[in-house]
Order: C-alpha cells, then sequence, then structure tokens
C-alpha cells in the first residue's frame, strides 16, 4: 500500500514539479533544463497581456469570492432551521452543484445566460441604449453560483460545531436577534467564512472550464495560459503555472489552517 501511495503521488505531482523546474531554465526550450535563470520570471511579470489577465482574474474571483461568502453565509443559516424533504432537496442542491463537471456547469450556464439576454435584450436595449452580453458579469455570476456552496458546506459545518448554549444565554440576558447574531453568532462563525472566501477566491481565480464559456471579450489568466499554449509551450508559460499554483497552495494553507484555529474546543 505504500508503494501504490507513493506511485500515486509521483504521478499527480511528478508533472508539476517538472513544470516548476523547468520554468528557471535559462534556454528558450521548456523540456529541456539549459541552466538556471529567473529571467522567464521577470519577462512573464512584465508581460502586458499577462498582466491585464491577471487583472481580471483577480477582479473576478475576489468579486465572486465576497458574493459567494455573503450568500452562501446566508443560505447556510437559513438551511439550518429548514427540517423535512425541503431541507434533504436543498442539501442535495448543494453537493450536487459541487460534484457536476465544470463543462457541464459552464453549458449550462452559457444555455441559461445566452435565453436570458435574448429575452430582455429587445426591451431593454430600446430603452437604456445598452444591452445585456458576456463578460465581466457573467463570469463572477458563474463563479458565484458554483463556489456558494463551498461556503455553504464549510459555514454549515460550522454551524452545526458551536455551541448553541451561547446564542441561548445572550437571548437570555437580553439581546435581540440583530444583537447576538453581530456580537455572538458572526464572530463564531468568522473563521469559516474567511476559509470560504480563500477557497471561492481560489477555485475561480483558477477556472478555466467555466470561465471559457462565459467569459465573452474578458481574458483570464487560465484562458490566456490555454491561448499560448496552442502556439507551444515556452519557459515563461511554466513560470505563470508555477506562480499560479503557489499562490494557490499558499492561499488553500491559509484557508486550512483558519479553519482549524477555529475548529472549537472538545471540553
Amino acid at each position: 500500500m505504500r508503494i501504490y501511495a507513493l506511485a500515486v503521488y509521483l504521478f499527480l505531482y511528478l508533472p508539476i514539479g517538472i513544470i516548476a523546474l523547468f520554468s528557471f531554465s535559462a534556454g528558450r526550450s521548456a523540456s529541456q533544463m539549459q541552466g538556471f535563470s529567473l529571467q522567464w520570471y521577470g519577462k512573464a511579470l512584465g508581460n502586458p497581456f499577462v498582466v491585464d489577465a491577471l487583472k481580471t482574474s483577480a477582479s473576478v474571483a475576489f468579486t465572486s469570492a465576497v458574493l459567494a461568502s455573503v450568500f452562501g453565509t446566508m443560505a447556510a443559516l437559513a438551511l439550518t432551521g429548514m427540517r423535512g424533504r425541503l431541507r434533504v432537496l436543498f442539501d442535495g442542491m448543494i453537493y450536487v452543484a459541487v460534484m457536476i463537471p465544470g463543462i457541464v456547469i459552464g453549458i449550462a450556464t452559457l444555455i441559461a445566460l445566452v435565453t436570458v439576454f435574448g429575452a430582455v435584450n429587445p426591451w431593454l436595449e430600446p430603452l437604456t441604449g445598452w444591452k445585456l452580453s458576456m463578460g465581466f458579469g457573467s463570469l463572477v455570476g458563474a463563479h458565484v453560483l458554483f463556489t456558494m456552496s463551498l461556503v455553504i458546506i464549510l459555514v454549515r459545518a460550522r454551524i452545526e460545531g458551536m455551541d448553541r448554549a451561547l446564542i441561548e444565554a445572550s437571548s437570555d440576558l437580553g439581546a435581540g436577534p440583530i444583537a447576538t447574531f453581530s456580537q455572538v453568532t458572526l464572530p463564531m462563525l468568522a473563521p469559516a467564512i474567511f476559509a470560504g472566501f480563500l477557497l471561492s477566491f481560489t477555485f475561480s481565480f483558477d477556472d478555466f472550464i467555466i470561465a471559457f464559456f462565459v467569459a465573452g471579450p474578458q481574458t483570464t489568466l487560465p484562458i490566456y495560459i490555454f491561448s499560448s499554449i496552442r502556439r507551444g509551450v515556452t519557459p515563461e508559460i511554466n513560470a505563470i503555472g508555477t506562480m499560479v499554483m503557489a499562490a494557490s497552495l499558499a492561499v488553500l494553507i491559509v484557508a486550512q489552517l483558519t479553519l482549524r484555529r477555529g475548529k472549537p474546543d472538545a471540553h
């Protein structure tokens, strides 16, 4: 079993390690190590197309993460008090949203947006002079619908581990629902909400499949990498991929540490 586990980890992570290694090559070959240099990182960060794609990805990811955290927390609180078949239905919808392949979500979102735009634009454009189209808004909307499920799962797990006696004590001491939520419930949920925000940001920032269908004229960093790879892999692409991977791992580690520190004590 140890040999099997080692083989699985090598299969998963060895290609990533090779990409990171070749990103430090001094030559132009993306598959041969020719000396050691950081020049490709400098060229990647100095490429205006890369910078623009990075700004777009960061803006979409941050906006999506904020909205997913707010809506996901609200949904988790609402589902906590729900019982019966309706609760089972919503639970199934949440987990299905996580398990469905990204290409299915991307195609479904594209069809839905095109249908809505086709129904709204004929009367919206004559009245306002502008029309709905694919772009920043469609990217944010599609990512929020996908990442909100992650926030709901994390926040609900935190709610189930909360000490309900603290909320009851707050009510017994005369605090209203708003004061109880802002001073007791929200601080206890904060670690899970923050972890959900970080995970949502990472998933949105790294997403290619859904963004490919709904981005319109917008170019995110994964879309730029895909377009560049079609012309051939270069050490600059390896450098971009390595930086994205390092940033994503850092965010995921912070999210995991936040969840661990936010867990209530066993006693």
